[in-house]
């Protein structure tokens, strides 16, 4: 029986999926701190995209005022893969996997606030809903883990504040285009921030580094992985399988993410054994209300933010 592009479409979501999941693995097993390995993450990335003639012709003809908003969320992009991967050096894999599932409730609280709408009684109860799961996650890791839960938390909610951001803006330009710029100004927002990072008290040792070494010669191979086979790829392959499903069903896959991770992190990692019975369960609490949530509401009809695939570990594309 030949594949219908439904099925293909499918499949291609959720092979996305998994290759996203394993940015959570990558960002453990690459020895840099957080700072430079988002960094090398970021210019590789730009470095390719600055190899497609249609990112020139598409940043030539966006207008200024377009192009300086679009860097404007690429800082926040920045900040939000600093903060994810400074949780996973503070914390383990699963950790920071499981803090980004709540990317969904932040940006159900976070997208009203920037829309000046109302909240709605779905997005309240999904907020309340995800608080014992929280409370069991904090309680079910080691002390010295829980600061990397805070940084989760903080990346999290940039993820809400950048990609409810992109959405006001997403038929403004080429995705290629948005995500090169949105990059490219990440980049130089790493560079200037690099020297202060050493200033952070409790924090330098997971964000703090230099940016001008380079990494060895595993550290490379596993960052050309992170930008090539777990952004690049999965961004191209997304495009096209959503041409082919719903929004609301891309939704549920992407939903996985954490899931995927945390599994990765299990088979690869044995992260199982630093954590508790009490975590896992906490993480079963999170990620059955954010799989329960799009269900409560109207199916979307169309994806309304195809690049924030490219720019986040969470990825909404849609509501």
């Amino acid at each position: 029986m030949p594949m219908t592009d439904t099925r293909r479409a499918f499949l291609q979501i959720h092979f996305c999926v998994l290759l996203w999941g394993f940015t959570a693995i990558l960002g453990k097993l690459i020895t840099l701190p957080a700072l430079p390995l988002v960094w090398w993450r970021m210019l590789i990335v730009v470095a390719a995209l600055a190899l497609v003639p249609r990112v020139w012709r598409g940043v030539r003809a966006m207008p200024a005022r377009l192009v300086w908003s679009y860097a404007g969320i690429g800082v926040l992009v920045s900040l939000h893969w600093l903060t994810f991967y400074g949780s996973i050096k503070l914390s383990n894999a699963s950790v920071g996997a499981t803090c980004i599932a709540l990317a969904t409730v932040m940006t159900a609280l976070v997208e009203p606030w920037l829309a000046r709408s109302r909240l709605s009684k779905r997005d309240v109860v999904l907020g309340i809903a995800v608080l014992p799961g929280v409370a069991l996650v904090v309680g079910g890791v080691p002390g010295e883990m829980r600061l990397g839960i805070a940084v989760g938390a903080v990346s999290a909610l940039l993820v809400a504040l950048f990609g409810s951001l992109n959405k006001r803006l997403v038929e403004h330009g080429d995705a290629l285009t948005v995500t090169a710029i949105e990059l490219g100004a990440g980049t130089i927002t790493l560079t200037l921030l690099a020297p202060l990072m050493p200033l952070l008290p409790g924090l330098s040792d997971a964000f703090a580094g230099d940016l001008l070494v380079l990494p060895g010669g595993r550290d490379t191979l596993y960052l050309l992985a992170l930008a090539l086979a777990c952004t690049l790829l999965p961004f191209a392959l997304s495009l096209v399988a959503l041409r082919h499903m719903s929004a609301f069903s891309a939704q549920l896959a992407v939903n996985l993410e954490p899931v995927y991770a945390i599994i990765l992190a299990i088979i690869l990692l044995g992260e199982q054994r630093e954590l508790s019975t009490q975590f896992y369960v906490g993480v079963a609490v999170i990620l059955g209300a954010v799989l329960v949530h799009p269900l409560l509401g109207s199916r979307p009809s169309d994806v309304n933010q195809p690049e924030a695939l490219a720019t986040a570990e969470s990825k909404h594309v849609a509501d």
